[in-house]
């Protein structure tokens, strides 16, 4: 069972751990130049000895030294400078001060991780039990999630999960550029929140059997990875996916719905969509259509639980306990409160066509009032609004998935 510190408790025990290790230093290193002042004087009593030797003995180590440095001095130039590296990174952690992290010479150590696709358990299709009463408000983590180094301050938060990340680290890594590293500054100590790139790209929600059926289906409409796609080649891949799940064209609606579908997936108006955010609408898509809502309800964080709790209990009031469904679908409108433009989320709300014909938004615009007043419990709230929570997670202002009506 593990004892909880503070940070002050903390700090302190690295402080203890780094005077001990100088110490220690300190220690070899005399006992190097004893050992040195010995050695040398061995060789000078040789060297009176035998003068003549000592001058035929000159020669080759004086070639040596023009040729170049010795095999064990090339060795161990990078050992030292690996030292160097990790003694400002612990000076960092003892005091948090010290040299920035993007300042440190991290080129041997930050190495970007490789992801891991989940795979599917034989419960996740089980109803899990959430309780609405207690919040579980989990800590962010204390260490840069990179450099695993305490700064305080100078850590950013993902809203999603608790990993926390220098600005400098993630440069490092290459993940982000210039602009997202600022709006990164701007928004992660905000109520908007920003989320890492392990929570950004939805994609590594899928399974490698998902991915691979996904990737087959981009190979066959000679979708290019990493490629923007503009709205002929959106619309050609919508027809490609009817007659393969439904042997039949797009209709002339349909056409229209998918041109809407590219609308929202181009907010700023350049006339394509980056291939991150046809990937991220793509791969809900895949989640939408082969997960049960009780898997996907496993898929949330329990920052986003707590988030739906809030929500929930702000439509309660005095109901027993129970909600509409017409209070429910406004509730899953509100995950997207971090678009910066309204007038977007506005038109891919009222606009934005269904994502395939078998999925259950795409049944009707029209409902009946009995649908509408229908009650639904927490654990309802919750399975219906978790792929709207999920698709609510990416930076992008595009809209990755249909908004209910």
């Amino acid at each position: 069972m593990g004892v909880l510190m503070s940070k002050k408790q903390q700090v302190e025990k690295v402080q203890k751990c780094s005077a001990v290790v100088s110490a220690f230093q300190a220690g070899l290193k005399d006992r190097a130049a004893k050992q040195a002042e010995v050695g040398e004087g061995e060789e000078d009593a040789k060297t009176s000895a035998n003068p003549d030797e000592k001058n035929t003995e000159m020669k080759p180590e004086e070639i040596d030294n023009n040729a170049g440095p010795s095999t064990s001095q090339q060795a161990s130039a990078p050992v030292r400078d690996e030292c160097k590296a990790n003694q400002e990174a612990w000076s960092r952690l003892r005091d948090g001060k010290g040299v920035e992290p993007e300042d440190l010479d991290k080129s041997h150590q930050l190495t970007p991780p490789a992801f891991v696709r989940p795979k599917r358990e034989t419960d996740d299709d089980q109803p899990i039990e959430v309780d609405l009463e207690n919040k579980e408000q989990p800590p962010s983590d204390e260490m840069c999630d990179v450099c695993e180094v305490w700064t305080a301050d100078d850590l950013y938060p993902c809203r999603i999960c608790t990993r926390v990340f220098h600005d400098g680290c993630l440069r490092e890594l290459g993940y982000l550029r210039a602009e997202a590293l600022q709006e990164m500054r701007d928004t992660a100590h905000t109520v908007t929140g920003w989320s890492c790139y392990y929570c950004d790209n939805v994609n590594l929600l899928l399974t490698e059997e998902e991915m691979y059926s996904l990737m087959e289906t981009f190979k066959q409409c000679k979708i290019i990875p990493e490629s923007c796609l503009v709205s002929d080649e959106l619309l050609q891949y919508r027809h490609f996916v009817s007659k393969q799940q439904f042997e039949k064209d797009l209709s002339d609606e349909q056409e229209e719905e998918v041109l809407a579908q590219f609308a929202s997936l181009d907010p700023e108006k350049k006339g394509h969509i980056e291939w991150s955010d046809f990937l991220y609408f793509e791969s809900l898509a895949v989640l939408r259509k082969f997960r049960t809502e009780n898997s996907l309800v496993r898929l949330l964080t329990a920052k986003e639980r707590d988030k739906a709790r809030s929500v929930f209990q702000g439509l309660v009031m005095d109901k027993d306990g129970v909600i509409t469904r017409a209070e429910c679908r406004q509730a899953q409108q509100s995950w997207f409160h971090k678009l910066k433009d309204p007038q977007s989320c506005n038109v891919s709300i009222s606009h934005v066509g269904p994502i395939c014909e078998s999925s259950p938004a795409s049944s009707g615009s029209e409902r009946s009032k009995t649908d509408e007043n229908r009650p639904l419990t927490w654990a309802d709230f919750l399975r219906e609004s978790a792929i709207y929570i999920l698709a609510a997670r990416p930076n992008s202002s595009a809209m990755h998935i249909r908004m209910p009506l």
